[in-house]
């Protein structure tokens, strides 16, 4: 499979480009690879007596919520989340998101396969650090950070992993339920509509799966973070379109670049009101340490059409095969920057 799988990505990397196309495809290859050659089946860990109990009792949860997004949450039956792979550190991959100085969109990278998406990915974190300072040097603004996860869409079978098997209950169904959606949709060319519709099967997918194993507790927590995270958006939303209204302005670099710090400072001052209602609730500091562009674009390319999802979902009657099938409609009538109506 090694062979067939690196023939096939760098034939697909030749008429992008040169070296620097062939090297990055290079490191995808081997990092997925590297991951697939540790995957183990979850039912012979789960019977191996050597299984630390701790371990064994996650892959027990974790099946437990990969049948019930089969059974009733409609999203795939088949290999993915079906076995575990160990591999070191906290995250698998780290992503770098770059915006212009001025700008509120991210760097589209286009490829083969996935299309335009709004970061690149890396399995090692020095090779993003590389590619972060380049992408510094040419005056954008950057964002780089960790995962957890990621989803090869459907063409291998994803396992789970230890950066994120350890998860808390509603945290590692989130996880599961979103990267199985990316399997279900995934319109080429649009990162927004694939993340955001991700994120609405799993914040239902969640809902529905607390409420049926009677995690009430559970449930009614995570209610709240739900609340906050919409007050979290909206935050970010308003920023945005501060921003966007600044960078449209006739005002010369040096001009707006200053109004642009004033208003990530401004922004920062909300943030610590925000967080003065929710108690001290310090969910979302890891966003707002050093906010820029790049930070703010890939926030909104998981949420920013969030809404027109929840939406649709309800006009669906709840009924996720049926939301399902009207999303899918609406993806292939518009093959990019489709519109949901």
């Amino acid at each position: 499979m090694r062979m067939r799988l690196e023939r096939l990505v760098l034939a697909l990397a030749f008429p992008l480009a040169g070296c620097g196309a062939l090297s990055y495809y290079a490191q995808a290859v081997d990092g997925h690879l590297a991951i697939m050659a540790k995957a183990q089946p979850v039912a012979e860990l789960r019977a191996a007596p050597e299984t630390a109990p701790a371990l064994r009792a996650q892959l027990a949860l974790a099946a437990s919520i990969r049948d019930f997004a089969t059974h009733e949450l409609q999203l795939p039956s088949n290999g993915s989340f079906r076995s575990y792979a160990a591999i070191d550190g906290k995250y698998v991959v780290w992503n770098v998101v770059a915006a212009p100085e001025f700008s509120i969109e991210a760097v589209q990278s286009c490829f083969p396969i996935a299309g335009c998406v709004s970061y690149r990915g890396y399995f090692v974190q020095a090779d993003a650090d590389a590619h972060a300072s380049e992408l510094r040097a040419e005056g954008l603004d950057v964002h780089l950070y960790g995962v957890a996860a990621y989803s090869t869409l459907g063409w291998f079978d994803d396992p789970l992993l230890s950066t994120f098997i350890d998860y808390p209950d509603a945290q590692l169904a989130r996880l599961m339920f979103h990267e199985l959606a990316h399997q279900v949709v995934y319109l080429r060319d649009d990162p927004t509509f694939n993340e955001s519709f991700a994120v609405a099967v799993e914040e239902e997918g969640v809902r529905r799966w607390l409420a049926a194993t009677g995690r009430d507790a559970m449930l009614e927590r995570f209610l709240v973070q739900q609340a906050r995270k919409r007050e979290f958006i909206a935050l970010i939303d308003d920023a945005r379109a501060r921003l966007a209204a600044l960078y449209a302005e006739p005002l010369d670099a040096q001009r707006k670049r200053a109004a642009k710090v004033a208003q990530l400072a401004a922004l920062a001052e909300r943030y610590a009101a925000l967080k003065s209602r929710w108690n001290g609730f310090d969910g979302y500091d890891r966003f707002m340490n050093a906010p820029n562009n790049a930070l703010l674009a890939s926030i909104a390319t998981y949420t920013q059409r969030l809404p027109e999802f929840r939406r649709l979902f309800a006009e669906a009657n709840g009924d996720f095969a049926v939301f399902y099938a009207r999303v899918r409609a609406i993806a292939e009538s518009r093959p990019a920057k489709a519109a949901l109506h």
